[in-house]
């Protein structure tokens, strides 16, 4: 079978952005092709190389996302993709560098490639957590827990770096019975991981439809439908609902935004895990929650990306 390839360019800063936005387009596939994915991993004292060229440490700005139609549907997908990509550097009003977003296309033949790209996810381990594709068979430990997950659906895999430091914040601020609101919840990781590990009810919510029915899948995969509750909203919009812990792995503009309304959402001495946050937009984070009334409990930082611990 043939794809249409669509490869936009753009930053660092704004390729979660991108693929974001293009996987609310696709179910084929989203790839980003990072520079700095190499460096980073150049500067892990755990990953050793047998051998690097010198010129792979020369510093990048492009970064390449990718992703895969059916040639039937790629005119009218692609151009809604650029619609909104475009859409929404306007609404970042210059906070976010989003490069040229030049975009290409070329055909491709793609006979069983949903099959090959299934196979490059594996289990991923995440302390008690385990995020397995639903396609496997995993046969748990004692101690493990299981988020199973249709990745192919929407943004949340577990293995980028920050829903990654969500999941393993979580499991350190998380008390048994906690009530738990996961704003912008994509397929549904964070939100599935607090009832797997003891939450009495887990409201997420989401202003993109497909991640909302990813993330009502999922939770049924995942066997906490019955304490797993999604919307397509946003969870602190006019809610009188009170939360134990509250979690948002978004961006940082988004989270800037939300800091005025998450004290109406969170109980006295409740606890807020934000992620999603680039290296040089940390300090606008923490001045705004902290100008809210905030208290820096944690911070946590993997790669260029950084996640923040509060209580109220």
């Amino acid at each position: 079978m043939k794809y249409i390839e669509l490869t936009v360019h753009t930053t660092s800063e704004a390729s979660e952005i991108v693929s974001d936005v293009m996987w609310e387009h696709t179910s084929y596939g989203v790839t980003v092709c990072d520079h700095n994915d190499i460096l980073a991993l150049q500067r892990d004292s755990t990953v050793f190389w047998d051998y690097m060229d010198e010129s792979v440490s020369e510093p990048k700005t492009d970064v390449l996302v990718k992703c895969y139609f059916l040639p039937a549907e790629a005119e009218k997908e692609i151009a809604a993709v650029m619609e909104e990509i475009r859409a929404r550097r306007e609404r970042c009003g210059g906070a976010i560098g989003f490069g040229t977003l030049e975009d290409t296309k070329r055909e491709i033949e793609g006979d069983d490639w949903i099959d090959v790209w299934k196979k490059h996810f594996r289990p991923i381990h995440i302390g008690r957590i385990v995020v397995v594709p639903e396609w496997l068979s995993y046969a748990k430990e004692a101690h493990e827990e299981i988020v199973s997950l249709d990745s192919s659906m929407a943004f949340g895999t577990g293995e980028h770096e920050t829903t990654r430091m969500c999941v393993e914040l979580l499991q350190n601020y998380l008390k048994e019975g906690d009530v738990v609101l996961d704003v912008g919840c994509g397929s549904g990781i964070l939100g599935i991981s607090a009832a797997k590990l003891g939450a009495k009810l887990c409201y997420l919510s989401d202003l993109d439809p497909i991640a909302v029915k990813s993330a009502q899948h999922n939770a049924v995969k995942s066997g906490v439908s019955e304490k797993v509750a999604v919307s397509q909203a946003n969870l602190l919009d006019g809610t009188e609902r009170k939360a134990d812990l509250i979690l948002a792995n978004i961006t940082a503009e988004v989270l800037a935004l939300l800091a005025p309304a998450v004290p109406n959402a969170l109980k006295e001495g409740g606890v807020l895990i934000l992620s999603g946050i680039i290296a040089s937009r940390l300090d606008f984070v923490k001045e705004r929650y902290a100008a809210h009334g905030f208290t820096l409990l944690e911070e946590k930082r993997e790669g260029e990306w950084h996640a923040l611990v509060y209580r109220k």
